[in-house]
């Protein structure tokens, strides 16, 4: 019998697809995946507070991580449709509702959903 509530299988699905998107990006360090895990308790408090916010969860544990990555180590993930120009890192859209996934503001398209970064860093994997 499974006693997994709701926002205990969001929180987990959130994590998967995060940890699924910085494995794909090559930076699943044992520090960054504190990040996630920093995020998932902070988003459990959150939505708490918030239970309509339950559905918003893979895409603000995204972005806890990529402003904290930003903090520590630099632009995550690194966008690989623009090629010229200055690096820069893709956004999460929307910044806060259903259905995350990670754009290109600067060429104005969307790369990937949230958690499906892999085939766009490893294509053919």
């Amino acid at each position: 019998m499974d006693h997994t509530t709701p926002l205990e299988q969001a929180l987990h699905v959130a994590r998967a697809l995060v940890l699924a998107d910085l494995a794909a990006g090559e930076v699943a360090d044992a520090d960054v995946v504190s990040l996630v895990e920093d995020s998932v308790t902070h988003r459990r408090w959150w939505v708490e507070q918030w239970p309509e916010g339950v559905d918003y969860l893979a895409g603000l544990v995204a972005q806890d991580v990529q402003d904290a990555l930003l903090e520590k180590y630099g632009r995550w993930p690194l966008c690989p449709v623009c090629e010229h120009g200055d690096l820069h890192a893709l956004d999460v859209e929307p910044e806060l509702g259903p259905d995350p996934h990670w754009v290109c503001s600067e060429a104005g398209v969307r790369v990937a959903s949230v958690g499906a970064l892999g085939p766009v860093f490893h294509p053919g994997r």
